[in-house]
């Protein structure tokens, strides 16, 4: 069993007790893998033992591994939605837990638009707590001093909703509002601010892309100490009183602002900054290149894996680069199962059974009353650290594009995106999202991808003939199964790109968290069946581009159809 070298000690000179306090107990939690996850589970099983689901699998009071696995079948969020739905509309019977369900998270959605509630209970709040308390000991053993600076946190909230069961928003929750002082995690913004209703209003809500649409507001308001008129929450206008004129800074941001060219604009603003949290790994690695433009290289550290279903562990060596990040599941979170993606008929493993280089798709059983709940997340383990198995997130499952006997899944996409987008580079053009669908309306059927590209230098643009290249490239990099349908059987059509307005996405974006997604768990569908989806993104289409030629499949085959 390998050990992870790259996690210094916890006798490493800690920047504190408290720090000391955290890392040992990673530290014990990962040494103990077997008995904790028994503790978990049979915790949970006692809890809940008179609750509906399980009376009516007939697990009878059972709280043991084996019985627990005889009786308990594998489930899907289709399989329990209907009794989500009795929850969500006010039924208080213990159904999944014998504690009250305080609040659904929603998770960012299916290809069809629609949102699932994931429901949690009081308690899950502090085991969210204990696991971020986690993350800034061991972010200071490799940037020791993060408590005595301060943290720049985007927190992206909605306005909650509520079923007629229960709230729905952590952010209302007193756990928030009441939080207790973290020097880790000391926000400057009011809670006003966080918790504001209207995006304009809650200050740099969307970050970049916000500040380069209203700076001149921003720094207008600097230099004379006042609040944009546009800004009408009286909440916020009491609570930011507290601003004064400061012309000197005013004249800072204005002059970096002002460029055309915004490479390395955190760190011309923020010249202290030190790294960026954001999350790198499976579909997220296409905006790597984007952050390293805007943040001139500084190091992006993905620091947890966690869902709408639970939280699971920690990336303990967040400096290595985003093609090696892996997470060390912490065994006091959940009761973890693993199905072995190459042999599923062989059964769930637990989380100390699981072997180095397989990948198999994860299984919870949650204190919330989830239990063998599939979460559709495909990992592949990568080592250990104690006894903790550690993973590399590899794609989602099932998240494909056919036409006919083809299956391109995620992974595969976001691989041609990548390859394609190589063709970008002399253009000093990059795609900042994309998203796709199977069109099947006309025969032959064919992949339609969306790009919205971030063009640098509008003088030296791609041209068409380089995007139907980029067309030619995404099949080229697509499976064998794809290419011969295109070549041999004639029965996929060339693969399209279109090409959409600026800020698409964000537009995309409104509209799913309109429909009840959550904007703080919400990702770009890679590929989707939705209607009113493929309306608004055709509706900002500025170009469409087709592959030129038939990809290759087998030697001379290949040929022009233009």
């Amino acid at each position: 069993m390998a050990v992870d070298s790259n996690l210094p000690s916890p006798l490493d000179a800690p920047a504190s007790d408290k720090d000391a306090k955290a890392l040992q107990f990673i530290e014990e939690m990962t040494k103990n893998v077997g008995s904790v996850q028994q503790r978990v589970l049979r915790e949970i099983l006692c809890r809940n033992a008179e609750t509906e689901y399980l009376e009516r699998v007939g697990l009878n009071g059972a709280t043991d591994r084996e019985t627990f696995k005889s009786r308990i079948p594998v489930v899907t969020y289709e399989d329990l939605q209907p009794d989500i739905k009795h929850i969500a509309n006010g039924d208080k019977y213990p159904i999944f837990s014998a504690h009250p369900i305080s609040e659904f998270l929603t998770s960012s959605g299916t290809s069809a638009g629609e949102s699932k509630l994931m429901p949690t209970i009081h308690e899950d709040l502090d085991r969210r707590q204990l696991l971020y308390s986690l993350l800034m000991p061991v972010m200071n053993l490799y940037f020791p001093g993060l408590d005595k600076g301060n943290g720049l946190y985007f927190l992206f909230v909605k306005p909650s909703t509520k079923t007629p069961g229960v709230l729905t928003s952590y952010y209302n929750s007193d756990h928030f509002k009441t939080r207790p002082y973290d020097p880790f995690n000391d926000y400057t913004s009011p809670n006003e601010t966080i918790l504001c209703m209207d995006s304009f209003q809650s200050i740099l809500l969307r970050a970049i892309h916000f500040l380069q649409t209203n700076w001149k507001e921003l720094a207008n308001d600097i230099e004379n100490g006042t609040l944009n008129p546009k800004i009408i929450d009286a909440s916020i206008r009491e609570c930011m009183k507290i601003l004064k004129p400061n012309p000197e800074l005013a004249e800072f941001v204005s002059n970096e602002c002002s460029v055309e060219n915004w490479e390395r604009i955190i760190v011309r603003i923020w010249p202290n900054t030190k790294y960026i949290e954001v999350i790198i790994t499976g579909s997220m690695a296409q905006y790597i290149p984007t952050l390293e433009y805007y943040s001139g290289g500084l190091p992006m550290a993905s620091t947890m894996y966690a869902s709408s279903e639970c939280y699971f562990g920690l990336n303990l060596n967040p400096m290595c680069k985003p093609s090696e990040v892996a997470y060390t599941i912490m065994p006091n979170m959940a009761y973890f199962e693993f199905l072995l993606i190459e042999s599923p008929a062989s059964g769930l493993v637990d989380l100390s059974e699981v072997e180095v280089g397989k990948e198999y798709e994860l299984i919870v059983t949650t204190y919330a009353g989830l239990c063998r709940y599939r979460v559709g997340d495909i990992l592949r383990v990568t080592g250990f650290h104690n006894a903790a198995p550690q993973f590399r997130f590899v794609k989602r499952k099932n998240v494909l594009l056919s036409v006919e006997t083809d299956k391109t899944d995620e992974a595969e996409l976001q691989n041609a995106i990548e390859k394609a987008s190589l063709l970008l580079k002399e253009f000093n053009t990059s795609v900042v999202e994309y998203t796709s669908y199977a069109d099947t309306k006309q025969i032959a059927g064919h992949y339609v991808i969306y790009w919205e590209l971030l063009v640098k230098d509008s003088a030296n643009a791609p041209t068409d003939d380089v995007l139907n290249q980029c067309c030619l490239q995404m099949e080229e990099s697509l499976n064998s199964v794809y290419r011969r349908s295109r070549v041999a059987d004639k029965s996929i059509g060339p693969l399209e790109i279109r090409v959409v307005q600026n800020g698409t996405f964000e537009e995309l974006m409104d509209y799913a968290i309109s429909r009840g997604a959550s904007i703080n768990q919400y990702k770009v569908p890679r590929c989707f069946s939705f209607t009113p989806i493929m309306e608004l993104l055709d509706s900002r289409v500025v170009s469409k581009h087709f592959s030129p030629c038939l990809p290759h499949w087998t030697p001379g085959l290949r040929r022009c159809i233009a």
